[in-house]
């Protein structure tokens, strides 16, 4: 586990390794979010890279008789 620290303008350098791991590139924006006592940081994706994401997913489903369809 990394730690870093806060500079005194409140910025954050992402250790390496992380980067890597995430595949984060410079200007890549990531959503961040307080969570309970903890920060998280999550890169967010172009739509084109969440193309077939759901591939292979199952939709057969029972849908109750007021569903649309």
């Amino acid at each position: 586990m990394d730690a870093v620290t806060i500079s005194p303008k409140f910025q954050v350098v992402i250790p390496k390794s992380v980067r890597r791991q995430l595949r984060l590139v410079p200007g890549q924006k990531v959503q961040v979010i307080a969570y309970g006592d903890r920060i998280e940081f999550i890169p967010l994706k172009a739509a084109s890279e969440l193309r077939g994401m759901l591939r292979g997913l199952d939709t057969s489903f029972e849908r109750d008789r007021g569903d649309r369809v």
